[in-house]
């Protein structure tokens, strides 16, 4: 399964500076994301912790939730201390050998609303306005109204759900709280518990993870490595030299747009976000507990093998491991079957993390089948594009635009029946899946509804069936025979939440969300912070900011007009950069600057566009240090 390790948002039990492997200003200007803190600390970073609780909260007085909130709010990681925590933990495991650094310790914390509790806290509706078939309208209805689309029937239909179903009591929030220590965790959860009831949030559900241990490190209860092929983000991660399209250091991770995980940056169609302005820097998640049955699972494999040996589809030495690796796409370790088609490589200690992985030479899934999880999940040059009586392989990136961010973790004690009765056949085990993207429509559901549940998906002259690993039972072909999978994977509870920016949290513990473009209030920016052609004004009702298409940074009014520009049209900007010294930046493609406010010096200074049409830049005491002089 293609899930990774996952964790939540606090503040960190161990302070440190920034990692000193990369050149601070360098850092802001190539990687502007990872000195963040507007976007939450678990999207794009990931606070990978081996202990995680989610807290499904319910709110029963707006007032006190607000409170609350206010009080949690520092609290909750940002994507610059999650960064800088684990750059620093990486280096201090290469320098040790391997081995997790002792002394570096955090916990975390991030906090994200279902639509019920993004309502309340608001107090009006935060999408107004809800095209038919928009990632608004899935939010809105939440998983359990589009169970059926999604392949949640039967033994995994809402009504036998422990949370989310709509029946029992609503869920209004999602705190997730991760330690590298199950005491620190113990800790964290204590403060959070006292401070729920102290404010009437009701705790409706606790859903509890954690990292497999010994040999089962890294791995999912069925067996296999998890949390390998996560996209890298542009802005965030460093580009490969040879290959800038892919990360440094991890062949065939390719780079995509920062916009397909979080909300209003540059996405891969080159649209613009349809969402409200309050929306920027957040990120939709879903949160699904997916129950594993794996005795069972392994018992099916093993009689289908025996099915295939009997049709003489597979070779005669085949295991159940063989085929086992075929339904996943990777063996145990990670090793990916196209490219180790007749064993596991454990021994080598770069394959488990192998994602430079292409289907071009086994089109008709010979080597690694079509139905294998690894290819319905993400097809990627194995997926023919149709063009009247022509098929042709995508380009590089075609399908960057459906990526999706897990941070999932196993739940439950590993199964061994020689062990206690937590590790038996019956006790509770599987995955919390947590995923972020922009458009829950695009991404997840187009995965979950048009890859995994499509039986005819990848189309060929066969039909190859569903995903035999998560989906609903399926046939699948195989070599020419047809072999029934039943399903061992149950959807036991779901939500849909959005985990929005710090600034939007303040907004809200304020009461000052609008349902509309722009908060009730002055539109706060801090640094850094980006802002691209193609991606949407930020502002107020008043005046917005904008990166135009011609490269100039402008204040447009009301009616688009502009108020104020750098004037620096046709100069090849192609971003601004609010940075940490105070100063903005319109930069060119080489990072040359082409315009400065020239307030460098301000560390601390935030952007402010203003209710009455200003835009302004106010130092650490509260001097305002630039302006456009456009209040009107």
């Amino acid at each position: 399964m293609d899930l990774p390790r996952a964790g939540g948002g606090a503040v960190m039990t161990y302070v440190m500076e920034p990692p000193k492997t990369y050149d601070p200003p360098v850092a802001e200007a190539v990687l502007p994301l990872r000195r963040s803190r507007e976007i939450q600390g678990d999207i794009i970073a990931g606070a990978k912790k081996d202990h995680v609780q989610l807290l499904l909260l319910k709110f029963e007085s707006d007032r006190l939730a607000r409170i609350w909130l206010r009080r949690l709010r520092p609290r909750i990681a940002t994507t610059r201390q999650v960064a800088a925590f684990n750059a620093e933990f990486s280096r201090a495991r290469k320098q040790s050998g391997g081995d997790d650094p002792k002394a570096l310790n955090a916990v975390w914390r991030v906090v994200s609303f279902t639509y019920p509790g993004l309502k309340l806290l608001a107090g009006r509706d935060p999408f107004p306005s809800v095209p038919p078939g928009s990632t608004q309208e899935a939010y809105k209805q939440g998983p359990a109204a589009r169970a059926a689309m999604l392949g949640d029937t039967g033994q995994c239909a809402p009504e036998h759900w422990l949370f989310g179903n709509g029946t029992g009591q609503p869920v209004h929030a999602v705190l997730t709280v991760a330690a590298d220590r199950p005491q620190d965790l113990r800790v964290a959860l204590t403060e959070e518990r006292e401070e729920a009831v102290r404010h009437k949030v009701v705790i409706v559900f606790e859903q509890d993870g954690a990292t497999l241990e010994g040999s089962r490190r890294g791995k999912e209860h069925f067996g296999f490595k998890d949390g390998i092929s996560e996209p890298a983000i542009k802005g965030f991660d460093p580009p490969d030299p040879d290959r800038p399209e892919h990360k440094k250091g991890s062949p065939g991770t390719r780079i995509i747009p920062a916009g397909e995980i979080v909300v209003g940056y540059e996405r891969d169609d080159g649209k613009r976000s349809d969402l409200p302005d309050w929306a920027r820097n957040g990120s939709f998640q879903v949160v699904r507990r997916l129950a594993q049955d794996v005795p069972g699972w392994w018992a099916q494999v093993a009689a289908r093998l025996s099915d295939l040996k009997r049709q003489e589809a597979v070779p005669p030495e085949a295991t159940t491991e063989w085929l086992a690796a075929r339904l996943v796409g990777r063996w145990r370790s990670g090793t990916p079957v196209s490219k180790c088609p007749h064993a596991d490589s454990p021994s080598d200690a770069e394959a488990w993390s192998d994602n430079d992985i292409s289907y071009r030479g086994d089109p008709e899934g010979e080597i690694t089948p079509l139905f294998s999880h690894l290819r319905k999940t993400s097809p990627r040059d194995g997926l023919l594009l149709h063009s009247g009586d022509k098929e042709t392989v995508p380009e590089k990136g075609v399908l960057d635009g459906r990526r999706i961010m897990r941070r999932g973790i196993p739940y439950g004690q590993p199964f061994d029946p020689a062990g206690s009765a937590g590790n038996g056949p019956d006790a509770p085990r599987g995955l919390v899946f947590v995923c972020y993207q922009a458009d829950l429509v695009r991404q997840f559901e187009f995965i979950q509804k048009d890859w995994i549940e499509d039986p005819d998906f990848p189309r060929r002259s066969a039909v190859p069936g569903r995903d035999p690993l998560v989906s609903t039972a399926t046939d699948v072909s195989f070599k020419g025979c047809s072999v029934r999978f039943e399903q061992f994977v149950r959807t036991e509870g779901a939500v849909y939440a959005f985990s929005p920016s710090l600034s939007t949290i303040e907004l809200l513990a304020d009461g000052k969300l609008d349902g509309g473009g722009a908060p009730d209030g002055d539109r706060i920016l801090e640094a850094p912070f980006t802002l691209r052609p193609g991606d949407g004004p930020v502002g107020t009702a008043k005046a917005r900011l904008v990166m135009r298409r011609d490269g100039d940074l402008a204040v447009l009014d009301e009616g688009d007009q502009v108020r104020w520009a750098a004037g620096v049209a046709d100069s090849g900007g192609v971003r601004a950069v609010f940075r940490e010294d105070g100063d903005i930046v319109v930069l060119t493609a080489a990072d040359r600057p082409v315009w400065k406010s020239r307030t460098t010096g301000n560390p601390h200074a935030k952007l402010l566009v203003l209710t009455d049409g200003n835009v302004v830049i106010r130092a650490a005491d509260g001097t305002v240090v630039w302006q456009t002089n456009t209040a009107h």
